[in-house]
């Protein structure tokens, strides 16, 4: 058994369900902590999720609590699955943990997207450096890549980017989590990673709706959706660079380019999931714009973060006194103030 402490994974959804069963297969001693009393004992009892990852075999070493203090005391590492909702509630329930407090447990983050502060969008780490002891500032790990949960739980070959300003930290999560399918880098570059792994949702949500569109019109096709890949990744970059990222190679790597592609293309992609049925099943007339879509996103069956993420991401434009046509166009479909068709035309020309 290669760490005797174990590792906490707060929340079993698909992607915490994932990365539980990639350490349970290599001995590692795991507790994930979910609210959801029906998934914790049936992981427990069954050693599966059907819920969030269906047809998905827990290995033993692998048990769920409801109690997120259990999940947290002794272990070595805590990594946060969180949807990006309800990170800043898990994070503020963390730091009041004992082992949390004297800064014991290295804590790495898989979630995407961005946060609400007083001042603005946030990204992840900086609100939750916020709300955890001192010691955790430059010290916590950030996890990125393109890796689907129902592809790295049936150990598909993955990548995935460990970021974080101490390079040590970057190296521990690595060896934690690396193995034969799992192939993990280490980079410094927090921030440009976490910019990816947020925007990069609401490009999905634009491939989408182009994805659809083709099926109206006779101006789209592949060549359409590629130049939309790559104007997309230059409005990811440009928001990464005003938000401090030093690193272009951040951009061209699997944190970028990497998970930009695989979440507009993927078939398990929700993010283009909600931007294809935006045409298919007219996914927006229960909704009056898109503060009340997001007030009421659960009620699509699924989570497409990129619905939050595009918000925040017009706020930050603006800040910086960016243009982001793409990103833009998408708030502009989401809160019903354009035609998708209409818009994504105009949009194209001005892509690039």
């Amino acid at each position: 058994m290669k760490n005797p402490k174990g590792t906490g994974i707060m929340n079993a959804g698909a992607w915490g369900t994932a990365i539980a069963r990639v350490l349970g297969s290599k001995g590692e001693p795991v507790v994930l902590w979910d609210p959801l009393a029906e998934v914790v004992d049936e992981i427990n009892s069954d050693h599966r999720n059907s819920r969030f990852l269906p047809g998905v075999d827990l290995p033993e070493t692998v048990r769920a609590v409801t109690d997120p203090a259990e999940a947290a005391a002794g272990k070595e590492y805590i990594l946060l699955a969180t949807p990006s909702p309800y990170l800043t509630e898990v994070t503020k329930n963390l730091a009041v943990q004992p082992e949390v407090r004297e800064g014991r447990p290295l804590i790495g983050v898989l979630s995407k997207g961005f946060l609400p502060g007083p001042d603005g969008p946030k990204l992840i780490l900086d609100m939750m450096e916020g709300y955890l002891p001192g010691f955790y500032r430059n010290n916590l790990v950030y996890i990125s890549g393109p890796s689907h949960a129902e592809e790295v739980s049936r150990g598909k070959i993955t990548g995935l980017i460990s970021a974080c300003v101490n390079g040590k930290n970057s190296i521990r999560i690595r060896e934690l989590l690396a193995g034969r399918n799992l192939l993990i880098y280490s980079s410094l570059d927090v921030k440009g990673v976490q910019v990816c792994g947020a925007v990069k949702n609401v490009i999905a949500i634009a491939f989408g709706i182009l994805d659809a569109l083709t099926a109206i019109t006779d101006s789209f096709g592949d060549n359409t959706e590629s130049l939309l890949l790559a104007a997309g990744l230059a409005e990811i970059q440009l928001l990464g660079t005003s938000l401090g990222s030093r690193h272009p190679e951040t951009f061209t790597s699997i944190a970028g380019v990497g998970d930009l592609d695989v979440t507009c293309r993927s078939r398990y992609g929700r993010n283009r999931r909600f931007g294809k049925e935006i045409i298919t099943k007219d996914l927006l007339q229960d909704f009056k714009n898109i503060k009340d879509l997001t007030a009421n996103l659960k009620d699509l069956g699924y989570l497409p973060e990129g619905v939050y993420a595009c918000g925040y991401t017009r706020s930050l434009a603006a800040k910086h006194g960016l243009k982001l046509p793409i990103c833009e166009a998408v708030y502009r479909i989401l809160n019903k103030e354009a035609d998708p068709l209409d818009i994504i035309r105009k949009v194209i020309p001005v892509m690039i």
